[in-house]
Formats: structure tokens, C-alpha cells, sequence
């Protein structure tokens, strides 16, 4: 079991040379040994690129941008897993480098282009190049999620997989006027109890399957982990600009939190620990 832990640095070593020995795994797990039956993820929490790919190219400031990271996606699901005392996983390296939400090999996986951006790292990528990005931050990263997943089963629980992400307040000049999304592709009680509880807090807007629909099968993660092993889920994007502070950070995550847990509740998932 992945044992890794916020703030530790340690170093993957068999990486197909992509990360040098001092770079971090592709994964961090925080509160490895929760006990509660949840797991939180994190697909996009980082902006880093490896050093072998030179930034991919890009200015600092284009990778800190959404397309290269779920800005404040990570604080947040820190603070949901030490609440409800259950592990969450999270990235360590931008989704430009490969999006570990997106199927393989498809042309969403290592965008050439993203919001407008070229993307000069990823222009013409060989097929070795991209099985090598693949086999050293895509598939440890989801093989860690199986194992996670595994555990929970072992101690004879029901896993229950929530899926943090963060979205921009405007896209394509359309302003989005929500402050919680939630995502499903099927009739899920979670994930629809879970847009009950939060349109509970007066002045929130919460977008059922929006500002994305999930039915569009478009994310990996929770259809690979959850959706199609039949597991309780719900995918929860937050608006990014309600998480640019600590104190916002804090607000926002005990909303959530409050919410997911009267949503476990109502829906009957069987989460609390004696």
C-alpha cells in the first residue's frame, strides 16, 4: 500500500527515466490509513512538469493557469479527507504533461492545444513518447487509486469515491454563474442528494451536471474506478475563484463538507466509523 504522505518528497525510481531519481512519484496520498470507507481524488492537483520536459515549453504563468492545474482543487480535498478521516490521492504533475482524467491515447490525453494555447512540448509526440508519460505518472497514479479502492473492499466496506476538480468563473466569454457542480452519468442517490444539500446555503448555485456533464463520458477516473464498478460517487467541481484564499479554502471545503455529509446520510451509504 502507497504510503506517501503531504509533504514528503519521496522519489519514484522506476520512471522510464521521464522523472530524475531526486523528482517526487506521481501520486501523493494523504491520510493513507483513514478509516472511513471514502476515497477522495484529486486528478489535477498540480502544475509541475517533469525537469527532462523543460517546462513543456511554456511560460510559468501559462502552466499555473487552469490549463495546466485545478487550482486550490488540492487544499480542498486535504481538508474533506482529514474530516472525514479518509485517504485521498492526489497528482503531482500537470495535466499537460498527461491529463490522468483522460483515457490514453486519445488526443485529450496530451493536448497539443489547450483554451487557445499551444502546447509546444506536446506538438508531434511520438507513440514511445507518450507510452512513456503513460507508464510513469498515468497508470501508477491509477494503479494506487485500484489499490485504495482494493483495501476498502478487503475490510469488507462499500468504497464510496468522490472526485475533486475546480473550474474557471468564465469560459469562452460565458460567464458561469455556479458555485458547485456536480456530475453523474447515471441515476446515482449521491451524487443527486449531494446538489439537494448544497442548494440548501442560501445564494448557492449548483449545476447539475454542469458546468460539464459527465453523461458525455469525457473523465477516466470516476467512470475506470467508480461508475462502472457500480460504486456510490459523485464528481465535484468547485469555482476556482471561491478557493483563492486560505480563509475562502476553509469556507468553502466545511460547505462542502457539511453537505456531503448529510448527502451520505440521505443516501443511505454506510461511511461512518464506530
Amino acid at each position: 500500500m502507497p504510503t506517501d504522505v503531504i509533504g514528503t518528497n519521496e522519489p519514484l525510481q522506476d520512471s522510464g527515466s521521464l522523472l530524475a531519481p531526486h523528482e517526487p512519484r506521481p501520486y501523493r496520498i494523504a491520510n493513507a490509513n483513514g478509516r472511513a470507507p471514502l476515497l477522495f481524488t484529486c486528478d489535477h492537483a498540480s502544475c509541475a512538469v517533469p525537469q527532462s520536459l523543460d517546462s513543456l515549453g511554456l511560460q510559468a504563468s501559462d502552466l499555473q493557469r487552469h490549463i495546466g492545474w485545478d487550482r486550490g482543487a488540492a487544499e480542498a480535498t486535504v481538508r474533506l479527507s482529514k474530516r472525514f478521516d479518509a485517504p485521498a490521492i492526489m497528482t503531482r504533475y500537470s495535466r499537460l504533461v498527461i491529463d490522468c482524467n483522460r483515457a490514453p491515447r486519445t488526443a485529450a490525453s496530451i493536448p497539443e492545444t489547450s483554451d487557445g494555447t499551444a502546447i509546444p512540448g506536446n506538438q508531434g509526440l511520438s507513440q514511445s513518447e507518450a507510452a512513456r508519460r503513460e507508464d510513469a505518472l498515468f497508470k501508477p497514479y491509477h494503479a494506487a487509486i485500484a489499490e485504495l479502492l482494493q483495501k476498502m473492499r478487503e475490510g469488507g466496506a462499500t468504497p464510496i469515491y468522490i472526485a475533486m476538480h475546480t473550474f474557471t468563473p468564465r469560459m469562452n466569454g460565458f460567464k458561469r454563474p455556479w458555485h458547485f457542480g456536480v456530475l453523474w452519468d447515471r441515476d446515482t442517490a449521491l451524487a443527486r442528494q449531494l446538489i439537494a444539500e448544497l442548494e440548501r446555503n442560501p445564494g448557492m448555485v449548483v449545476g447539475n451536471n454542469e458546468p460539464y456533464s459527465a453523461k458525455g463520458k469525457f473523465d477516466f477516473s470516476r467512470m475506470h474506478h467508480a461508475s462502472t464498478a457500480g460504486l456510490p460517487y459523485a464528481l465535484v467541481e468547485i469555482r476556482e475563484d471561491l478557493l483563492a484564499s486560505p480563509r475562502r479554502i476553509t469556507y468553502f471545503s466545511n460547505m462542502l463538507g457539511d453537505a456531503l455529509e448529510r448527502a451520505l446520510d440521505a443516501a443511505q451509504c454506510h461511511w461512518r466509523v464506530p
